[in-house]
């Protein structure tokens, strides 16, 4: 699986770009410096890092992502739930509900899921 996990401040670069993207490098230095008061080698060095890691990629001065914001929570939550609940979804809702009570909406949405992804 891959390890696209970030610290926060590269979480906020990252929801920067998917925010703007495609965005030009040099806007992309502009708007980190107003944003995260960050300066241009520290935006380059943190969009090299998330590049490498295949978050997204920066070809010819525009920076795009290669993973959705929505494709980078679902690999982030899948990890939480192979590390936490030996890759167990069961455990992992048991644990959830165990301290809060699912709501009917929440209850519903849950069954229109399993009814979706039933073989």
């Amino acid at each position: 699986m891959d390890d696209y996990r970030m610290g926060e401040m590269e979480q906020r670069f990252a929801q920067l770009i998917w925010e703007h993207e495609p965005i030009g490098s040099g806007e992309l230095v502009k708007l980190c410096e107003k944003e995260l008061s960050w300066k241009k080698s520290t935006t380059y060095t943190v969009l090299h890092r998330l590049c490498e890691k295949g978050l997204f990629q920066n070809e010819n001065g525009a920076v795009t992502s290669r993973l959705s914001r929505a494709e980078y929570d679902s690999a982030q939550s899948k990890l939480f739930v192979e590390h936490a609940f030996s890759g167990s979804l069961p455990k992992f809702l048991a644990a959830f509900t165990a301290r809060r009570k699912l709501s009917q909406k929440e209850i519903d949405e849950l069954q229109r899921l399993i009814d979706e992804n039933r073989g």
